[in-house]
C-alpha cells in the first residue's frame, strides 16, 4: 500500500462545533450518571441490585445519546484537520481514534441511561451519519466499521450487565475496538499498518472513562 493511499482525505471539513458538542455532552452525561436512580444507589450498583429501580433522570439519557452521535462528526473533523497523531509507545493512528474510543464508552452509558431500544436506534442513526459524513472513499468502511463494532459492543455488554458497569464496559469495549479497527483498516486502506495505534488509542479512552467512573463511584460510596 503506497503512502498516498494511507494519507487521510482532507477534502471535507465539518463544522468545528462538532468537537465542542461531543465533549460538552460527554461531560454532562458523566455528571448526570452521578445522580442516584430514585435516590437508591444509582447506576454504579450491579444490575441485579438495582432491579427495576427507575431509570436515570431523562437529562442523562438525552445527553449521553447526543454525545454518542456527536462523536461521529467529531471523529471526521479530527481526521480531516489532524491526520495521524501519536498515541503512545511510538505508535500513530488517525486522529479520529479517540472519538471512536469515546463512542464505545458512551454507547455503554447510553444503554444504562436510555435503555436498549434507544441505543439500538442510536446505532442505526450513527451508521447513517457515519456513511454520509465520511469522505467518498471511506464512506462504506466508516459505516460498516461503526455498525459492526457498536453492535458487537452491544451484544457483549448485555449479558455482562449483571456483573456491574465497569466489567461490562471493559469487556464489550475490548471486542468493539478490535472489530472497529480491523474492519475499518481493511476496508479503507487494505492494510493493518495503523492497527496497533488504533487499538492503543481506543483503549486509552476506555481506561480513562473506567478510571473516572471508578473514582466517582468510590466518592459516592464514601459520602453515602
Amino acid at each position: 500500500m503506497d503512502a498516498e493511499k494511507q494519507r487521510p482525505d482532507r477534502s471535507w471539513r465539518p463544522d468545528a462545533s462538532a468537537v465542542v458538542s461531543a465533549v460538552s455532552c460527554t461531560v454532562w452525561a458523566l455528571v448526570c450518571h452521578l445522580l442516584p436512580a430514585g435516590g437508591k444507589g444509582g447506576m454504579f450498583l450491579p444490575h441485579r441490585d438495582r432491579k427495576q429501580i427507575v431509570k436515570l433522570p431523562a437529562p442523562a439519557g438525552i445527553a449521553t445519546l447526543l454525545g454518542y452521535v456527536a462523536t461521529i462528526p467529531a471523529a471526521n473533523l479530527a481526521v480531516t484537520h489532524f491526520g495521524a497523531v501519536p498515541v503512545g509507545f511510538g505508535y500513530a493512528a488517525p486522529a479520529g481514534v479517540y472519538m471512536v474510543g469515546l463512542a464505545l464508552v458512551l454507547r455503554d452509558l447510553a444503554r444504562e441511561a436510555a435503555g436498549r431500544k434507544a441505543v439500538l436506534g442510536a446505532i442505526a442513526v450513527g451508521t447513517v451519519v457515519s456513511y454520509f459524513l465520511a469522505s467518498p472513499g471511506l464512506a462504506v468502511a466508516s459505516a460498516a466499521a461503526f455498525a459492526v463494532a457498536e453492535t458487537m459492543d452491544f451484544v457483549i455488554y448485555e449479558p455482562l450487565r449483571s456483573r456491574g458497569l465497569v466489567i461490562a464496559m471493559l469487556a464489550s469495549n475490548a471486542i468493539g475496538l478490535l472489530a472497529d479497527s480491523l474492519l475499518f483498516l481493511k476496508l479503507a486502506f487494505g492494510s493493518f499498518a495503523y492497527l496497533p495505534g488504533q487499538i492503543l488509542g481506543k483503549a486509552w479512552m476506555t481506561l480513562a472513562a473506567v478510571a473516572v467512573l471508578t473514582i466517582l463511584r468510590r466518592r459516592k460510596r464514601a459520602t453515602a
